[in-house]
C-alpha cells in the first residue's frame, strides 16, 4: 500500500459500534475495515441510469400560463 494520510470521519455510534463489532468477527482492524469498504465501494460502477420523467395527460399550461415565465407560476403556486 502506498502512503497514508491521518484523517477525521464523523460517524454515527451506532455505525462505529457495527464497524467494531464487525473488524472484531473478522479478526482485523477498523482502519482496514474502512479501507476494504470503501475501496469495495470506489470499485462499483457508477450507475448512469437516469430519472424517469413524470407525465400527466392533459393539453399543457391553461391559457393563464402559457407565455408565463417561471416567477409567475411559482407565484402561484404559493399562493
Amino acid at each position: 500500500m502506498g502512503a497514508h494520510m491521518k484523517t477525521t470521519i464523523e460517524i454515527s455510534d451506532n455505525l462505529l459500534a457495527r464497524a467494531k463489532a464487525r473488524a472484531r468477527e473478522q479478526k482485523t482492524t477498523l482502519r482496514s475495515l474502512i479501507e476494504k469498504s470503501l475501496a469495495a465501494t470506489l470499485d462499483l460502477p457508477i450507475s448512469k441510469s437516469k430519472a424517469t420523467p413524470v407525465t400527466f395527460k392533459g393539453k399543457g399550461l391553461s391559457a393563464e400560463f402559457a407565455d408565463a415565465d417561471w416567477s409567475k407560476i411559482r407565484d402561484a403556486i404559493y399562493e
